[in-house]
């Protein structure tokens, strides 16, 4: 199992080995000022598959994250008490034909405002790949197939339109489907979503009348502007050289972001100008970060330990955070 985790992570692992390993000291007064904001609030068992890929937040600051390879959907009080709210059934060939992975995933989730949870499971079988839906004290029942050979990954939702839209990392497209369910949509096939060796189009966020995203191969961050009837226009590139990128939010500053490096292992805010630097790292308790949820001025970060092996956990700290030297 941890090989076959290993491989989310692979694709910026070697990128980023060097960088690593030359970051510099960081002062011993920075380094205290740093713990008293950054905090490690649920440590998760990985031999369990407590893997979390992504996250949505309720009211309180509880975090409800999904745990990829355990195929589950939990809650996180503040206070760092995890509660299953519900185990995906598994299936029948144990999903070794989960697309490029070789393991059922549990990935993308959102939350509406009245506590529906909407979230992905990919298991390369037509039966229950596809877009799941979880009321309040109801089961999980799936709302809209995708393909078998499509790896549901990010997953954005529009309340305004009723409108959910999911990243196909797989197959490199983003498909918009009801929130009520029904067939998904094509919205988008654009080239820039696509893969060009490993996961293509991954983490999305709707922002200013655009639908955002990345694209972990190309280390890119899109910008696709919604047209008339909601349409896609075209996509435009906002930021490069981000190896490894995942998911990622908006901090509430303009068009400024804070995204997760899986394999590099690192925290980055992104700019309005698409400049990047490094605000967090496996110094602060990063275990390949995966996803990140911004709210009153703090960050929500889980970390997967896809490739360290080592603590998954979810880590909460203060914005805006200082950058790494």
């Amino acid at each position: 199992m941890r090989k076959r985790l290993a491989v989310l992570a692979c694709a910026g692992a070697i990128a980023a080995t060097t960088a690593l390993t030359a970051l510099a000291p960081v002062p011993a007064a920075a380094q205290a000022q740093r713990a008293t904001a950054t905090r490690i609030t649920a440590h998760f068992d990985l031999a369990r598959g407590q893997t979390p890929e992504n996250i949505a937040l309720e009211p309180d600051g509880t975090a409800v994250v999904t745990f990829a390879a355990a195929r589950q959907v939990a809650t996180v009080s503040p206070q760092g008490t995890t509660r299953v709210l519900a185990t995906l059934p598994a299936p029948a060939d144990g999903g070794v034909h989960t697309p490029l992975l070789g393991f059922a995933l549990t990935a993308g989730i959102v939350r509406d405002h009245d506590g529906t949870l909407y979230f992905l499971y990919a298991t390369g079988t037509a039966d229950l790949t596809g877009l799941w839906q979880l009321t309040p004290g109801g089961t999980p029942r799936r709302i809209a197939a995708l393909p078998a050979d499509s790896l549901p990954n990010g997953l954005a939702l529009d309340e305004h339109r009723g409108t959910l839209y999911i990243a196909d990392s797989a197959l490199g497209k983003i498909y918009s489907v009801p929130a009520s369910g029904g067939t998904p949509t094509p919205w988008s096939d654009a080239h820039e979503l696509s893969p060009s060796g490993f996961l293509g189009v991954n983490g999305l966020k709707i922002h200013q009348g655009a639908l955002w995203a990345t694209n972990l191969d190309r280390g890119t961050v899109l910008r696709i502007p919604f047209g008339p009837a909601g349409r896609p226009g075209t996509a435009e590139v906002r930021a490069t050289g981000l190896t490894g990128i995942d998911d990622f939010a908006f901090t509430g500053r303009g068009d400024e972001i804070l995204a997760a490096l899986d394999g590099p292992n690192k925290i980055v805010r992104i700019g309005c100008d698409g400049s990047s630097s490094t605000v967090l790292t496996g110094a602060d308790g990063l275990q390949n970060p995966t996803s990140v949820a911004v709210r009153g001025g703090v960050a929500y970060i889980p970390s997967a330990a896809y490739s360290t092996a080592t603590d998954p956990n979810l880590l909460v700290s203060s914005v805006p955070l200082p950058s790494r030297p």
